[in-house]
């Protein structure tokens, strides 16, 4: 079964364009873990304007009361952001080479240009013991860097295949997907996936074997708008339990 992680950031988004706790970050993630979600992920970065480094501890503190829930956090390793994740200890942390202005996520590590940095953080995390896991493109050749790393997992980047979904290059956009999962699998490195997934694209992606957790934020709220939280998450469910 896929582990079906829910991203906080747009409830931290909706709270702070009215400056009070409301959306509540916490609650919010409270609600959905009592729907059954086992995962919890934030991408805090460097401007707050979204999840705030408070968000970090007082979910770290509701987490501590649900251990079969996994808390993930993800971002670019600036020291700030190391000694954060440090601090709070999540069962991962997801790293992604976003500049500090950038709007949100949109391409994954070139692992010969940034293997200093990433062997250093990397290895800082695991004396940690702190999950790793490197947000990449779906390339095989990349894919094979990752062992000299050190890395645990992948998250594979899927916003090119949620740019696929339903036209012509759907199936030769996800076999490229398959193809880096298969080499991933072969490595002994875990499978995760994040980035556009929603209802409609998910369960055809999921099609893809040993997909370990997908981190759906965006999508799983504005959904949840038009259709009710707790019927949106029993679907992700679902389609996660099905994979």
């Amino acid at each position: 079964m896929t582990v079906l992680s829910v991203n906080v950031n747009k409830i931290a988004l909706l709270r702070n364009s009215r400056g009070r706790d409301f959306p509540s970050v916490t609650e919010f993630a409270s609600r959905v873990i009592e729907l059954g979600v086992k995962g919890i992920t934030v991408h805090p970065r460097p401007d707050e304007r979204h999840v705030t480094r408070q968000d970090v501890r007082e979910l770290t503190a509701l987490l501590a009361d649900h251990p079969g829930v996994e808390f993930n956090i993800e971002g670019y390793p600036s020291e700030d952001f190391i000694e954060m994740v440090l601090n709070a200890k999540p069962d991962q942390c997801t790293l992604v080479p976003d500049a500090p202005d950038q709007l949100t996520s949109d391409h994954g590590w070139k692992i010969d240009a940034n293997r200093a940095l990433l062997q250093d953080v990397v290895g800082r995390l695991r004396e940690g013991d702190i999950r790793t896991s490197l947000f990449l493109d779906p390339d095989v050749a990349m894919v094979e860097q990752v062992s000299s790393i050190g890395a645990d997992r992948i998250e594979l980047y899927t916003e090119r295949y949620a740019q696929a979904f339903g036209s012509a290059q759907q199936a030769s956009v996800l076999s490229l997907y398959a193809a880096a999962a298969e080499r991933a699998n072969s490595l002994g490195i875990g499978l995760n996936a994040g980035h556009d997934l929603d209802l409609a694209n998910l369960a055809d992606f999921l099609t893809i074997p040993n997909i370990l957790e997908v981190s759906i934020g965006h999508a799983l709220v504005v959904e949840s708008l038009h259709e009710g939280v707790d019927n949106v998450v029993k679907r992700y469910l679902a389609i996660c339990a099905a994979a």
